[in-house]
Formats: structure tokens, sequence, C-alpha cells
């Protein structure tokens, strides 16, 4: 795929689907703001949307501020909770349905996701002459997502998208150099997000 500095840029991020990779693959939080604005890589961008989730506490008002500061539009949804006390917020019906509305709008849409379930989304945007672009960790990335895919952007790659808490284990950093790093992260604002 060849970027365009022209290219008008839509990031729709399944904020759960992110939130649960970087903290299961990597024992991390992920710098929502740093992944979005590397992926869309100075081309103009039309919208940015965090689809995410919220209970009935409220403890992820801190997260919704953070992504807004970031300049990434949160769209929330209650958890619903059933009498089983099983608990769901799925997005992506929501997701796909922007993504639809937005491909008049835009000339590459990019699903911060790794689920499979939106590889007839990418088919339906190709159809209409939109290129799709898939940011995520690439070990809990569906094979056909990043086949049918544009381009593929590993969120793995690099430590840079990364927020720790703590002290780090000696790593690699972004450079590939040895560090024992605390986890803050330059001008990150810190927060607790649970879905």
């Amino acid at each position: 795929m060849i970027k365009h500095l022209a290219q008008r840029v839509a990031v729709l991020v399944d904020a759960q689907n992110m939130y649960h990779s970087a903290k299961h693959l990597k024992n991390a939080r992920l710098n929502f703001g740093k992944a979005v604005e590397d992926a869309v890589g100075g081309r103009p961008l039309v919208r940015a949307v965090a689809y995410v989730a919220k209970s009935k506490t409220g403890e992820e008002s801190s997260f919704f501020d953070a992504l807004v500061e970031a300049k990434i539009e949160p769209k929330i949804k209650d958890v619903q909770e059933y009498a089983s006390g099983a608990k769901k917020a799925d997005w992506d019906v929501g997701m796909a349905i922007d993504a639809v509305m937005l491909a008049e709008k835009v000339d590459v849409i990019i699903l911060m996701t790794g689920d499979g379930d939106f590889v007839p989304l990418v088919e339906y945007l190709h159809g209409r002459g939109v290129m799709v672009e898939v940011a995520a960790f690439s070990e809990s990335t569906n094979s056909q997502l990043r086949e049918v895919a544009d381009n593929f952007i590993d969120l793995s790659a690099t430590n840079k998208y990364l927020l720790h808490s703590g002290i780090q284990k000696t790593g690699k950093d972004e450079d590939g150099k040895s560090s024992a790093r605390k986890g803050s992260t330059k001008g990150a604002k810190r927060v607790r997000v649970t879905f």
C-alpha cells in the first residue's frame, strides 16, 4: 500500500480489545494517543473514535478524559449486566456502522483491533474504494484480518506504545537498548482502566 500525505484518515479504536491485548500480552496499558498519532502518520485526521464501556462505578472517567486529551472521541456504552452475572458491552456493530458512514468522507480507515469479526467490514470498505489499515498487537490479531488489510501496523514491534506502572523488568527499549524503566511515559497521564 502506498501512503500519501493527502489521504484523509479516520481511526476507529476497539478499546476493550486493545486494552485486554496490552494487559495480557505485555502486562501494560496502551498509550492510545501515541498509537493513533503514529498510525495516522502525518496524514489529515478526519476523526478518531474509541469505543468504550462504562461500568456502574464510573471509575473509567479518568481514562475517558485521557482519550479526549489525546483528541480521541470516546463513544461510551453502559456495560450490560445479565441475571446470570455475565457482563457485556460489545461495540462491533457500532464500529462497523460508523466505518460505513465514514467511508464516503475518507480515503483510509484505520481499525485499531485484532478482532477477526471485522474481516467482512474490511472487504465491504475495499468494495467502496476505501483503504483499510489495521493497527494491533500481532500476537492477538486474527490472521485473516491481517491478510485482508492493506497495511498492518504491529504495535508489538516497539515498546513505545506501552505504559507500565512501577519498575519494569530490564528489557529492550524501542531503540533496542537494555534498560530498566519507570512506569511513567513522557507527558503521559496515568489512568486506571477497568473494563
